[in-house]
């Protein structure tokens, strides 16, 4: 359920999660943003837990129409930027992750329309669907794909169509790492999705990526490839 997303939320602020316990061991700093969480998190905002940069309460559904309007997917773009350039002064290197129910619904969505590749050989199980959930599946983000029909060629319109808040705030995130000339780390599925709208928006991007680990998703090999990467850090067999 979508609730989760929230009360994960929760845990990363307040230093619970896996994530965390591996910045420790890294000696990295983690930094969370609220990019469009649908449910109040202002609390954390005062208590200087949580980056503010909500776009909405949560994208439409692509099954019926766009996620979002091509201006809020350049407003999650700008927000990902404003973090880089933030960060920037004090960091050398960003790692990008997200939290979000469902989002491997948009983000194979976005790796079919980018890659041009078949939908059923890119849909994977995300948190664990069954055999007639899995086919649910496929045909939902066909049918997003025929519905809001996304010029493969602009990055923009892809993410708006079938693209996710957080998802343009990797995408931003990226394109204003490299704008700085700092690499990022592109770890799972949902950030390569980021990294795909970075790099139609703008090529050059796939210079500052390393891609540190390929997911047993299946369509994050297609993604990982179309960007340039035939082997990561690390294949661990993760989801």
């Amino acid at each position: 359920p979508s609730e989760v997303t929230p009360q994960m939320v929760v845990n990363f602020v307040n230093g619970g999660a896996g994530i965390n316990a591996l910045a420790r061991q890294a000696g990295a700093d983690v930094f969370v943003a609220d990019m469009g969480v649908n449910s109040n998190l202002t609390d954390l905002v005062r208590a200087g837990k949580l980056i503010d940069k909500k776009v909405g309460p949560g994208t439409n559904n692509i099954a019926k129409g766009q996620a979002m309007s091509h201006g809020l997917a350049k407003r999650s773009l700008e927000a990902g930027i404003e973090i880089a350039n933030q960060l920037s002064e004090d960091y050398d290197i960003f790692g990008t992750g997200d939290m979000g129910i469902g989002n491997t619904t948009p983000s194979t969505a976005i790796a079919a329309v980018i890659t041009q590749s078949d939908v059923a050989e890119l849909t994977g199980r995300g948190t664990g669907l069954d055999d007639d959930q899995l086919q649910l599946k496929i045909k939902i983000i066909e049918k997003a794909i025929t519905i809001n029909n996304p010029d493969a060629k602009n990055g923009i319109d892809v993410l708006a169509k079938v693209g996710g808040f957080e998802i343009g705030g990797i995408a931003g995130l990226i394109l204003g790492a490299a704008a700085r000339n700092k690499p990022v780390v592109v770890d799972g599925f949902i950030s390569t999705a980021g990294a795909l709208i970075a790099y139609t928006i703008e090529p050059f991007v796939k210079d500052y990526m390393i891609f540190s680990h390929r997911s047993v998703e299946p369509g994050h090999r297609a993604m990982q490839k179309y960007l340039g990467c035939t082997k990561p850090l690390l294949d661990l067999n993760l989801r």
